[in-house]
């Protein structure tokens, strides 16, 4: 692509399909984020959709589709607020979203991640040798479906995503809807007064998020599950035996009230582990970048040099700035404190949000390059932000937050501060990453930041609506939203339930430190064991794997493992098939996209339709109705376990079938 050659880019047509695919993938990551704690980048399936559907116009071309992947990749990112926003629920201060306000910690969160990074364009990803692994791969499939005219491989493509979401959709409406497949199956047993349990998930968007997440995280997740089922909860359950509880009730027990807070410091120890290796390289890295960078006259009047001008930086940063600060005072006023502390307490919130936001914006723009977006510690980034504001809120009111329900206003105003942090972090994580795209097909830099902005604005306003709809039909742990509600269905939201603990931690001392400190212990055990792997033996286990390992229950687990053993198999198998091929490395990339692609598509198929299924419900409860409107209720069907098993087992011999298939 030439520098001086202009293509339409940002087109009325691009923009309406990109904000479509940021509302579908930005419910399907808040769905898959709450259940399970992972998000999975949007950029590689929003690139093959908008081949095949702006194929369809004669004059479709590579940066129209590159702004369409630029608008929808906002919606991987911009939704991991959810890993801090349920703990305002978690520690008990809301009991329902106020949506303006989610909806402004989103779009101004986000939108000063996309202002943060523009300076940082030219010197991390014009000059820089940064890998930006994610972007590089969007790159060179926009640039082999440019060269291919009858976008033969965008519709191969979109057909996988199709396939893969109407099995997935198809299974979730018989297990979460039809209620005629199970959604998991419990086994536990007594042994010597200590409790075993163990859990098989049928999740299909789990498998999908497995093969993902490949097998260095499966392993993580497998022994994190091993040490809190197979040595945690016996070792502990031990000390509560109780010969009036069953087994399965037993080991649910000691696991959630106990071996979760291990958990808990595991993942602590593990995030600020992952920030703390990347910093000297990101510190040393921009340093070297910002003393080489030079731009000459003639490149700065470059179509493909030119930023969003300082004047419109400037405005839209200070609208989004006054945006935070009304968002912060409304978020005060309902504490009913005196003016004074209203103020106080809004100025300094919109300040921390915006000075750690700029840094955080650096900092991970340079770790998306480094290790790619889904590597980059983002979690780590919100701990920190959690205990800084913490420690800020607490200095500053230590004599208000005395009272009880100040105290607990104290917890949500850290927690709600945190949330503008990491969708300035989540942003920043991913921009710089489409940019690196759009640098590599000849994109303008102005309009890509453009299309990123009207990405946060859709994706802000697909966020509120999915995340309240998936609050009151399945709740979250600790937070469910009436009585009587299925408490094995909630949302773990591990991130945020880890924010919320420790915020309270710091404001109530109300925390068993005695498990999280063990947990802590395990974390730093496991940072060992990684790095002699990494050195010895070529290998990885990543120790915040582990951690979520042993916070997630086993039917969220199994499936995630499953579905990374499920990719080492069959690339392994294609591996020594294409071993002597001419073309071996196009043959293995060609089946891991295949698989990719079928992947996201049990993701978003399940996600999609499990927010379908909770807006049924809701809309259901609220007339009066049933919790389960569409269970069929068969008084002769027992069988359920069994036939989500044989299901389960189909899908993923299925899924090899559509990796391993000869090229057409």
């Amino acid at each position: 692509m030439q520098k001086t050659y202009s293509l339409p880019e940002l087109t009325l047509r691009g923009l309406l399909l990109g904000s479509i695919l940021t509302i579908i993938f930005t419910a399907s990551n808040v769905y898959l984020g709450l259940k399970v704690g992972l998000t999975f980048s949007s950029s590689i399936p929003a690139v093959v959709i908008s081949m095949a559907v702006l194929s369809l116009f004669k004059t479709s071309n590579i940066l129209e589709n590159n702004m369409v992947q630029t608008q929808a990749s906002a919606a991987g990112t911009l939704s991991s607020v959810i890993f801090v926003i349920p703990g305002l629920f978690m520690c008990g201060y809301w009991s329902e979203f106020p949506l303006w306000q989610t909806f402004m910690i989103c779009l101004c969160g986000g939108g000063l991640g996309v202002l943060f990074t523009i300076p940082l364009r030219r010197a991390m990803v014009v000059e820089s040798k940064l890998a930006y692994p994610e972007g590089r791969a969007a790159a060179e499939i926009l640039k082999v479906a440019n060269k291919d005219q009858s976008n033969k491989k965008g519709k191969q493509g979109i057909k996988e995503i199709a396939l893969g979401s109407f099995i997935a959709a198809i299974f979730s409406l018989l297990s979460n809807g039809f209620k005629l497949a199970a959604s998991e199956s419990n086994f536990a047993f007594i042994w010597n007064k200590m409790a075993f349990g163990f859990s098989m998930g049928y999740s299909l968007a789990l498998l999908g998020a497995g093969y993902l997440v490949g097998l260095a995280g499966a392993i993580a997740l497998f022994v994190g599950m091993f040490l809190a089922w197979g040595i945690f909860t016996p070792y502990l359950s031990n000390f509560e035996f109780d010969s009036a509880k069953n087994a399965v009730d037993l080991a649910s027990s000691v696991w959630s009230s106990k071996v979760r807070l291990i958990g808990t410091g595991a993942i602590a120890i593990a995030a600020l582990w992952t920030l703390i290796e990347l910093l000297k390289p990101v510190i040393e890295g921009i340093k070297e970048i910002v003393k080489n960078v030079k731009i000459t006259n003639q490149e700065k009047n470059e179509r493909t040099n030119i930023d969003l001008s300082l004047k419109s930086i400037f405005i839209l940063f200070v609208l989004m700035v006054v945006g935070l600060f009304i968002t912060f005072y409304s978020f005060v006023e309902d504490a009913n404190l005196s003016i004074y502390y209203q103020m106080l307490f809004s100025f300094v919130g919109t300040l921390v949000s915006v000075l750690i936001g700029f840094f955080v914006a650096a900092a991970c723009g340079y770790m998306a390059g480094l290790v790619g977006s889904s590597s980059s510690p983002i979690s780590g980034i919100g701990l920190i932000g959690v205990i800084i504001s913490s420690i800020v809120f607490l200095v500053l009111g230590v004599e208000l937050f005395q009272d009880p329900m100040l105290s607990k206003f104290a917890v949500a105003l850290a927690i709600f501060t945190t949330s503008v942090i990491l969708a300035t972090a989540a942003i920043s994580n991913d921009n710089l990453q489409d940019l690196k795209t759009g640098h590599l097909v000849g994109a303008t830099p102005w309009k890509q930041q453009v299309a990123l902005l009207v990405g946060c604005v859709f994706g802000a306003l697909a966020i509120v609506p999915v995340l309240n709809l998936l609050y009151q039909a399945y709740g979250f742990v600790g937070a469910m939203p009436r009585e009587g509600m299925d408490a094995s269905s909630a949302l773990a939201a591990p991130q945020a339930n880890l924010m919320s603990t420790i915020a309270q931690g710091i404001f109530h001392h109300n925390i068993e430190w005695g498990y999280m400190a063990f947990g802590v212990f395990v974390g730093i055990l496991m940072i060992i064991i990684d790095k002699i792997l990494r050195r010895t033996q070529k290998m990885s286990l990543p120790p915040l794997a582990v951690g979520i390992g042993i916070y997630l229950p086993p039917a969220v687990n199994i499936p995630l493992v499953i579905g990374g053993i499920l990719k080492y198999i069959v690339m392994q198998h294609l591996t020594k098939k294409y071993a002597k091929n001419s073309h071996k490395e196009e043959k293995l990339a060609s089946c891991e996209q295949r698989g990719t692609l079928f992947a996201s598509g049990l993701i978003v198929g399940e996600s999609i339709f499990g927010v379908i299924i909770a807006g049924i419900t809701v809309f259901s409860v609220s007339m009066g109705g049933s919790e389960n409107p569409l269970a069929l209720n068969l008084a002769n069907f027992h069988d359920s376990e069994l036939f989500a098993l044989i299901f389960f087992v189909g899908v993923v011999l299925y899924f090899i079938k559509r990796i391993v298939k000869k090229d057409a």
